[in-house]
């Protein structure tokens, strides 16, 4: 097994959510890896980038240009001490899990923050080093991810959209930094409004979830990875060729 950082970020302790990511930081482990578990809530990570984070000697011109001052910094060695930790961690792992729920058809805020702040410009990509030359390429990251509405709800044709559309400006993020990103893993009807029979059964299938972490991570390499566009399918100008694939509506032919 290889080292894997795994985030999670729900704020209840106790949640499904909370569990399965320390099922997998178990699984990680009980497959000889080592496991790094940032639990944001837990760690009271700030999610909103900002100039006052940093340094003032970061911000060269009264304007706070969050790119220029992450790359500064970083460069200098003076990176915020929770974005050292994180880019540290990233670093260290082969593997990244993201634990989360969704809410309101996207990760909670504190995720999102994670992502704008822990992806350090000039160190988890740059303006020559991104996609199929990411800093992250050879590093792999698996969604696992719940939702309160049914499976059927989450496909393409249910009243809440399509899951995988949801989660794909997530994915393209990790694909931006390099990451080959695994098809992700869905647990629906996660909430608390179920009553008995329904919610045994919710119970019982919630527990066999994390009873399966450590197979499922186990045969993560016969797990398919999410199709995106290589740097070659684009033109000088970023736009994808006539005669190449298109993976998802978010990069079509048009």
């Amino acid at each position: 097994m290889t080292d894997a950082h795994i985030v999670s970020a729900h704020p209840e302790p106790q949640s499904f959510t909370a569990g399965w990511a320390r099922a997998s930081v178990d699984a990680v482990r009980a497959l000889g890896g080592v496991a790094e578990h940032s639990d944001l809530y837990a760690l009271g990570f700030d999610p909103a980038e900002r100039g006052t984070l940093y340094d003032t000697a970061d911000i060269a011109e009264r304007r706070f240009d969050p790119l220029k001052v992450q790359q500064d910094a970083a460069a200098r060695g003076a990176l915020p001490s929770d974005l050292v930790e994180q880019v540290s961690r990233i670093k260290r792992a082969d593997l990244l899990i993201l634990h989360f729920p969704i809410w309101w058809f996207g990760p909670p805020a504190i995720l999102k923050g994670w992502m704008d702040r822990a992806l350090v410009h000039g160190v988890m990509h740059a303006e020559d080093a991104r996609f199929d030359r990411g800093p992250c390429r050879g590093k792999r990251a698996l969604i696992c991810v719940s939702t309160g509405c049914s499976a059927v709800e989450c496909r393409p044709d249910g009243r809440e959209g399509d899951l995988r559309l949801l989660l794909w400006p997530l994915a393209q993020t990790l694909r931006y930094c390099g990451f080959d990103v695994y098809e992700p893993v869905s647990v629906h009807s996660v909430h608390g409004f179920h009553e008995p029979p329904q919610r045994l059964a919710l119970e019982q299938r919630l527990s066999a979830t994390l009873a399966g972490q450590t197979d499922l991570l186990a045969g993560l390499e016969q797990r398919p990875l999410w199709p995106f566009n290589r740097d070659a399918d684009f033109d000088a100008e970023g736009r994808l060729l006539p005669d190449a694939p298109s993976h998802s509506p978010f990069v079509r032919h048009v």
